[in-house]
């Protein structure tokens, strides 16, 4: 009778669990293990981080966000408008207001004698766009092209 030669292998009969174990202790798996287990600390992003470091007030306040946003249509008489701001988001619980910064825009308005068209300017604002209401806080500055010039703190404006 002639040896076999697959007698010096331990696990002869289990050919899976003989290739898992020469893959492990070839070293190859033991490289594998090491490099899944240290990938995490080798990224700049921790996915350890504990879900009580998270300002869920930021999250929920931040959760819509806008760059250079604009927004144009038509009033209640027909007359266009466009506001365009800076940055803008809206907050989960007023889904229909959207916070403005810097915002910016052109409204027209029909007056006895004409169109007059007022630019407008401020610091911060909330435009309803369910409501048409554009509301603009922090040194506020409307010129119109018939002459018109207003700089207040507050302005609502229907549109």
């Amino acid at each position: 009778m002639k040896p076999d030669k697959r007698n010096f292998i331990i696990f002869s009969k289990h050919r899976r669990l003989t290739r898992l174990w020469q893959f492990f202790f070839t070293g190859w798996g033991l490289v594998m293990v090491a490099i899944l287990a240290a990938a995490p600390f080798l990224t700049k992003q921790f996915l350890w981080t504990p879900i009580t470091a998270v300002n869920m007030r930021d999250v929920i306040t931040n959760q819509f966000k806008m760059t250079n946003a604009s927004f144009s249509g038509i009033d209640k008489d027909g007359n266009p408008f466009k506001i365009h701001a800076v940055s803008g988001h809206q907050e989960y619980g007023k889904p229909d207001i959207v916070f403005l910064e810097k915002p910016s825009g052109v409204i027209t308005r029909s007056s006895g004698k004409g169109k007059v068209v007022n630019k407008i300017s401020a610091q911060h604002g909330q435009f309803n766009h369910k409501e048409k209401v554009l509301t603009l806080t922090g040194r506020v500055k409307m010129d119109s092209s018939n002459g018109d010039k207003i700089s207040t703190g507050e302005m609502v404006i229907k549109l």
